[in-house]
């Protein structure tokens, strides 16, 4: 579930307090005085059997006795009580509840819900605030005034914490939600709730741990296209996620890739609470950034240097000022200014000379944000020097913070600045952390819409002998491959690997070594021993058979002593590669989990624990994602070539991503896989060795991973009337150039019967939502021809997937060939097999070839939302 009668949660016409009390200590009576005080529209029901009247109001002694239906059902009963409570909502037609009891029998309260769709928040939780609809359903301690913020926790005690702060600050809130257990409604339905709201600008999260990964994920990578999502997630070191995962019951998941998945679906992390409002406050009066070039003014040293130092030390820069700004800046300035940036214009200054500054500033078309600083003195004042900043920056496009550093003597200018919707700061510091805030907001947006460049090669995976591989160690009873079985799984894939062969002993091992040419090298062969290096089983460099015949008795002498236990099958030997500065890399698979299949990257060989130089990321990759995880990591500046070292082949290196990636995805038995080393330099990669560990598993590959992977399966061919046969697939994100060629060929009454507007000139932005998809909830299919777009048609369902709104496009030379009723069966056929309830299209009026096609095919005619809008729709489930 996801969205469904959340309405009747969050916007309710009218609640039963189920437990509510006159005894001023219990929960039922603080959540009855929460909703009367809050003022609350509706009826307000209380259900006790033992009083009359509570808190002044007629009192139910059940719930066959209220006048009405609820909407929603508060329950503060004791645990035994509960399921029968929900068994009994759902059948008089309650179709939400909040459920603040502890310590209850989870999955009989789920099980009385289900047949009714009644939705539950909780159990364990604090409760729900909505300000804007008068709604305190709740035994918080106080009230909150209506706001554009929304806060989940699920943490109850944090609530009351960040409750009192907001009092205190003065700050509103549109919702105000106690998630407790998640054992229904969890985070990724109330993100997808609140993206929809109206009310809400931005989203807060406390999290601890995620129930559903997937569904987390498509909600934020939607809603943090137009709102910001700001997260706190608790435990970072391992004993914080031991607590974590003890207090809500889930499994709490590793923290880098924790990381790794809030940047793919565009949330900010934040360290603390402090950090939290301030990320809002910054990202609600801020302007968006346009770049990164920072410039500080200030009229003091010291303060421009702490604000540099640390705005350094969280990954920013100062801009570099143009010859042109410097020298407008001289015929303003004193001559004692600073001649860079920061902009020191002298401990003096008045507020006509920041003015001064700040009109070449404004005007240089290097300068995206401006910083503007200032020390209380003896010779001006701040509240003067503030009006003067104020009155030229109100208006500007470009980014301004303020940091008027001191106390009493600076607390009106603060002020000032907070009436004007400028973000101000008190500490140097806390300012050039709010700019790095907006810094990554802006990164994490460019992220979400990266155009990424075509692959430079493709590649067709043989699944048949993967498959093989896979199951023959399956059918054995084993979970570890051997080396050679490893490699085969890696050239199945294209992943270049080393020849390698077996022996079963030293003469066999002789044999093969002449064969191949030396030098060679030999590994010991065993179905027991997963790091080869651990036991000395690893001889490099051997020029000789006398050499190889010494290296398989050493190893074998060394296997008996270290690991008496294992059972050696024999000897593995390749050839050994000497590429003189090349790089030992890793790159690797594992499951979280609470994400499934994690990709990882590092520098590799046999320190590699030691060195823990690694990033990790979610599949699936393209060429950019693998390019900003290779970033992540120490040894990729290496990568990029020094001195005399050419830079490595990194479109080869980012290929063996994509392709172990694909591995992974394709086959769910996969649990782990390390390439270590692949080494790497501008000849290519080649995987020297390979660890695989598999399980059985009845689940298809895409199904665990976090965000659903490109639907290779869904691509096909088809005929047109007119004979010629078009490639009919999934849009991929790197077809956005194709997409704006495709416009070129569009009439403008056809680009307004699907825009219901004139696109003359699409923009990045505009095509990267069109080329830029969650296959979770959305498709597109493209036909192709020679390269190009022919025509598109896209089906976008709601959360639940009850509805799906289509829009089709094809090229306005193209119609009459049949590609419109083509690509209207093959979204018509997808929504019917995802169990989507029903397909419908917004039409406008005087579009009659849509029309005559949605009749043709079945649709029926409905309303529109205006007159010049018609809704087509057509049933897919009777």
């Amino acid at each position: 579930m996801s969205i469904r009668n959340l309405d009747r949660l969050f916007r309710p016409d009218s609640v039963a307090v189920i437990g509510a009390s006159n005894r001023p200590d219990a929960v039922g009576h603080i959540v009855m005085h929460n909703m009367l005080t809050s003022r609350f529209e509706g009826p307000v029901m209380p259900v006790n059997p033992k009083e009359k009247a509570i808190a002044g109001v007629l009192a139910f002694s059940d719930l066959s006795e209220l006048p009405v239906v609820p909407d929603l059902a508060v329950i503060c009963t004791p645990p035994a009580t509960v399921p029968g409570i929900i068994d009994q909502l759902g059948a008089m037609g309650t179709r939400a509840a909040i459920v603040l009891t502890a310590g209850l029998d989870q999955q009989a309260m789920l099980d009385a819900a289900r047949p009714y769709l009644l939705r539950i928040l909780g159990h364990n939780c604090l409760g729900l605030l909505v300000p804007p609809a008068r709604l305190n359903a709740s035994f918080a301690p106080g009230s909150l005034k209506p706001g554009s913020l929304a806060f989940a926790s699920q943490s109850g005690a944090l609530c009351t914490a960040v409750l009192d702060w907001a009092a205190a600050k003065d700050i509103g809130f549109s919702h105000f939600i106690s998630m407790g257990n998640c054992a229904d409604v969890d985070f990724g339905d109330v993100v997808d709730y609140l993206a929809r709201d109206p009310d809400t600008s931005a989203i807060l999260l406390y999290i601890e741990s995620l129930t559903n990964a997937r569904k987390f994920m498509s909600a934020c990578r939607a809603a943090s296209r137009i709102k910001p999502i700001i997260a706190i997630k608790s435990g970072r070191n391992a004993e914080g996620a031991e607590a974590a995962a003890s207090h809500t019951g889930a499994l709490a998941g590793r923290d880098d890739v924790y990381d790794a998945a809030l940047r793919r679906a565009g949330v900010l992390r934040v360290d603390s609470l402090a950090d939290l409002f301030d990320s809002v406050e910054t990202l609600a009066r801020a302007r968006p950034l346009s770049g990164e070039n920072l410039v500080v003014v200030t009229n003091g040293g010291g303060l421009g240097v702490m604000a540099a130092d640390h705005l350094s030390m969280v990954g920013g820069h100062l801009g570099k000022l143009s010859d042109d700004t410097i020298a407008s800046l001289d015929a303003v300035l004193p001559s004692t200014w600073s001649h860079g940036n920061p902009v020191d214009i002298i401990g003096d200054a008045p507020g006509k000379r920041y003015v001064d500054a700040l009109d070449v500033l404004l005007e240089a078309p290097e300068v995206d944000a401006l910083m503007i600083m200032h020390a209380p003195t003896g010779i001006t004042s701040s509240d003067e020097v503030a009006e003067g900043v104020l009155s030229r920056v109100r208006g500007t496009r470009k980014t301004v913070l303020a940091n008027w550093a001191g106390g009493r003597a600076v607390a009106g200018a603060r002020e000032a600045f907070e009436n004007a919707g400028i973000p101000s700061y008190e500490t140097p510091s806390s300012a050039s952390h709010a700019f790095m805030q907006l810094v990554q907001q802006r990164r994490l947006q460019t992220m979400l819409m990266e155009t990424p460049p075509v692959q430079p090669q493709s590649f067709t995976p043989d699944k048949e002998r993967a498959r093989g591989v896979i199951d023959a160690v399956l059918a054995e009873g084993r979970r570890l491959l051997t080396e050679v079985e490893a490699k085969a799984l890696l050239d199945a894939y294209g992943i270049p690997i080393v020849v390698t062969r077996v022996a079963r002993n030293a003469d066999e091992a002789v044999e093969v070594a002449e064969e191949m040419g030396f030098p060679v090298v030999v590994k010991v062969l065993s179905r027991d021993i997963s790091h080869k290096s651990d036991v000395g089983g690893v001889v490099l460099n051997l020029k000789s058979g006398e050499a190889v015949r010494d290296a398989v008795d050493n190893i074998e002498a060394r296997v008996y002593e270290l690991r008496p236990d294992a059972t050696v099958d024999g000897y593995t030997v390749q050839q050994m590669i000497a590429r003189t500065g090349a790089h030992e890399l890793l790159i690797g698979a594992f499951v979280d989990e609470v994400f499934g299949p994690v990709i990882m990257f590092g520098q590799g060989g046999t320190a590699v624990e030691v060195v823990a130089d690694r990033a990790v990321t979610l599949p699936p990759l393209n060429m950019v994602i693998a390019q900003r995880l290779m970033e992540e990591t120490r040894v990729f500046k290496l990568l990029a070539g020094y001195r005399d070292r050419p830079a490595a082949d990194l479109d080869a290196i980012k290929m063996t991503l994509l392709k172990l990636c694909q591995l992974v995805a394709d086959f769910a038995e996969i649990t782990e896989l390390d390439i270590n080393p692949l080494l790497a330099d501008d000849k290519g990669a080649i995987a020297l060795d390979a660890r695989v560990v598999v399980q059985d598993s009845q689940m298809a590959g895409i199904d665990r991973l976090a965000i659903r992977p490109y639907p290779a399966d869904l691509e096909d061919k088809a005929d047109l009337r007119n004979g010629e046969t078009v490639f009919v697939r999934p849009i991929r994100p790197e077809d956005e150039p194709a997409y704006a060629r495709f416009f070129d060929h569009l009439e403008a009454d056809d680009i307004r019967f699907r825009f219901f507007n004139l696109v003359k000139h699409p923009g990045h932005k505009f095509l990267a939502r069109l080329t830029q998809i969650d296959y979770d909830r959305e498709m597109c299919f493209v036909a192709f021809r020679d390269g190009e777009i022919l025509g598109t048609v896209r089906a976008i369902s709601d959360p639940d997937n009850e509805r799906a709104e289509y829009a089709i496009i094809v090229r306005s030379d193209l119609k009459g060939t049949g590609l419109g009723y083509l690509l209207m069966q093959k979204i018509i056929a997808y929504c019917r097999d995802r169990g989507t309830d029903e397909i419908f299209g917004h039409v406008l009026a005087d579009n009659h070839p849509m029309r005559n096609m949605a009749s043709e095919l079945g649709f029926e005619t409905r309303k529109g939302p205006d007159p010049t809008v018609i809704e087509v729709v057509l049933p897919l489930v009777r």
